[in-house]
Formats: C-alpha cells, sequence, structure tokens
C-alpha cells in the first residue's frame, strides 16, 4: 500500500509540475534520425536530472534498468505509471546479467534505453562500465544528454536531485552520437571511454545550466524553494 501511495503522489505532483516549464530541446534530430533507421538508441544523463525523462518520455516504450532495492520499487511504479518498459536489476548489482541481457536485446531489436551512468548509488557524475558493456554487446551508439532548469529546488542527496520549480525555464540538449568500439575489451579503454561519456554529459549539462538561467557571472546561483519564482 505504501509503495502504491507514494508512487500515485509522486506522479501526479511530477504531471502537474513538467507541463508547466519553458522547455527548449535542442538537437532532438539526432535521436530521431537514428529511430527512424529502426536503430537502438541509449540515452545517457545524470541520475539527479531524470524528472524532466520521466515525464516527457512517457508512453513512448523506452526501457529503464531499476534497481532491486527498496527505493527501486518506488521508481519502478513510477516508471511503470508513465508507460515506460522497465527491468529490474542494474549492470553493476544484483539481478546485472538478467537486466543486461534483456536490455541487449531489446536495443539490438530498436529500443531505446534511458539510463543513469552514475546511478544507482553514484559516485555523481562519474560514469560506470555498465553503460559503455551495453552500448559495445548491443552495437547501438550513446547520446548524451544534458538537462537543466531554474528556479529549482536541489535535493540534499547524493545525487542532488533536481526539482524544477513550476513554470521554470527548462532546457534539454542532446549531444552527438558515441560509438563505442566492440574491440576496446581492457578495464583501461573502457575506463577512457567512461571518461570520454562522462565529460560529453558534464559539458552539455554546463551548456544546459547556462541556457537555463542557472548560471551567473559568479558561478552557480543560490538554490532553494525560496528562489521559486521566473528567473
Amino acid at each position: 500500500m505504501k509503495y502504491r501511495v507514494v508512487s500515485f503522489l509522486v506522479y501526479w505532483l511530477v504531471r502537474l509540475i513538467i507541463p508547466t516549464l519553458r522547455l527548449r530541446v535542442i538537437g532532438e534530430e539526432r535521436v530521431l534520425e537514428i529511430q527512424q533507421e529502426g536503430k537502438g538508441l541509449i540515452l545517457l544523463t545524470w541520475h539527479g536530472r531524470t524528472l524532466l525523462p520521466i515525464c516527457r518520455f512517457r508512453k513512448r516504450g523506452y526501457w529503464a534498468m531499476i534497481s532491486t532495492s527498496r527505493d527501486g520499487e518506488y521508481q519502478n511504479r513510477i516508471f511503470r505509471r508513465f508507460g515506460w518498459q522497465t527491468v529490474r536489476g542494474s549492470t553493476s548489482a544484483r539481478g546485472a546479467v538478467q537486466a543486461a541481457l534483456t536490455i541487449t536485446k531489446q536495443l539490438r531489436r530498436g529500443g531505446t534505453l534511458a539510463h543513469t551512468p552514475d546511478g544507482p548509488r553514484g559516485p555523481i557524475h562519474v560514469v560506470q562500465p555498465g553503460a559503455i558493456f551495453l552500448a559495445q554487446k548491443s552495437g547501438s551508439p550513446i547520446v548524451p544528454v544534458g538537462i537543466s532548469a531554474y528556479p529549482r529546488k536541489l535535493a540534499h542527496a547524493w545525487d542532488q536531485y533536481m526539482v524544477p520549480a513550476p513554470f521554470a525555464r527548462a532546457v534539454w540538449i542532446y549531444g552527438d552520437p558515441i560509438h563505442i568500439p566492440a574491440d576496446a575489451k581492457s578495464d583501461e579503454e573502457r575506463k577512457l571511454w567512461c571518461d570520454r561519456v562522462g565529460a560529453a554529459i558534464a559539458a552539455l549539462e554546463a551548456q544546459a545550466e547556462r541556457e537555463a538561467g542557472a548560471l551567473d557571472a559568479l558561478g552557480p546561483k543560490r538554490q532553494g524553494w525560496n528562489l521559486w519564482r521566473r528567473a
């Protein structure tokens, strides 16, 4: 009952906030071209920036990997309410093998995976090798994504989860596809690709922060509920 009630409340909170945002999307044609060709695709953004994608991608049949933890049960119910397809497990914990096999199969069939490469427990903004592994096994390109909104609240949690204020300015930027070579099998090579993908996401998010007005000449603006006003 607790899972059901909480997921229901979060679902409607998101449905009420996200449609009010003044959203600007940049570079989405890159994603549409890949999907129209019937190819699989991996969209990557940081764990703390998933609120917009959860709602905007509703009922598209996209895939998400969700951990088998207690928090994952809440997430799974919320994603399902938004029309996502989910597989329980992660690329680094319990259920890893079965989850990776399921997602790889769907990517090879032309599915789209939206994934947080620094999840489910961090460290923040560090790409884990699981995302690189999935791209290699499926042959699907990775498309990094940067997302920002302002005004917003950044939660006091490891991922600094972002909750936009109603009517906030929001910016969503897709980067160029990144193709991971199948022969990059050593730990050093995969670490190099993790760093490259992470740098791409970070650069796009920094651009989105500037476009959304979350930065000024002195750096990041103060965050807090008291700043829920038009920037």
